[in-house]
């Protein structure tokens, strides 16, 4: 009878242990996630972008002053050194000078380790601009939206300038179809940097957009020509000028 309970505790014990290592084996083959915070400062050059009051000049001495910047960023991929990329699935987000909360967000459900670079769309994928109506950041109400046909706004900048022949300044940067193709993807440099994502800390990617950039770059804008566009050529020019530059990365902070 005793050795009959020495063996049941024995092949228990046994059963356990097996269990464990097999729950242990289970949990180490899962997938380790992180997340990534992104947080954007708004410039102008030097200065810090203040709406309604703050007075600048672009690069060709045109003066001006913005009382609204927002735009959209989207699918965000990120890259290891060894090739492997993953792209964040949902990733679109309307960023607003006026909202300071959406200035910073956070990109979930990232395979951990350490990635070397990344790239980001400005604006809306054609997919998403002929989908119907959308929720979230793609919501029409957002007023980032012309119609269902001519779809999103990617980059809407207003404000003032007394070179232009009205005084005001109407860039509303959009249009996904050929000649008029405005959506543009860029990878800004680490700078050296590597984005270290794991399960237990999450690193922040800090990002500067400069207004100045969407003025000078590979074509010079000067106000007196070209002070009001929704679309078109012109919103070509000023998208390409956008992805020259606009966006750098200031720092990685690792967490």
């Amino acid at each position: 009878m005793k050795l009959r309970k020495i063996s049941a505790i024995f092949f228990y014990l046994l059963f356990s242990s097996a269990a464990l290592t097999s729950c242990k084996e289970d949990s180490d083959m899962q997938p380790k996630v992180g997340t990534l915070d992104v947080a954007i400062d708004h410039v102008v050059g030097t200065a810090t972008l203040a709406l309604n009051t703050g007075s600048y000049a672009t690069p060709a001495g045109d003066q001006f002053t913005v009382s609204t910047f927002k735009y959209y960023l989207s699918n965000f991929t990120l890259k290891k050194a060894d090739g492997t990329t993953h792209l964040v699935p949902e990733s679109y987000y309307l960023v607003d000078e006026a909202v300071p909360a959406s200035k910073t967000f956070t990109l979930s459900g990232i395979p951990a380790g350490d990635y070397t670079s990344l790239s980001f769309t400005i604006g809306v994928d054609s997919a998403r601009n002929v989908a119907g109506a959308q929720t979230g950041a793609l919501d029409p109400q957002k007023n980032m939206f012309w119609s269902w046909n001519t779809g999103y706004i990617f980059t809407k900048l207003e404000g003032t300038s007394p070179q232009a022949p009205n005084t005001a300044l109407v860039f509303h940067i959009g249009g996904f179809k050929a000649p008029h193709n405005t959506i543009r993807t860029i990878s800004p440099s680490l700078k050296g940097a590597t984005i270290q994502v794991q399960g237990t800390q999450t690193p922040t990617l800090h990002l500067k957009a400069d207004v100045l950039k969407m003025f000078t770059g590979p074509t010079t804008v000067r106000f007196t020509q070209l002070y009001n566009t929704m679309g078109g050529a012109n919103s070509v020019v000023v998208a390409d000028n956008q992805a020259a530059g606009m966006f750098v990365v200031d720092y990685v902070h690792a967490n």
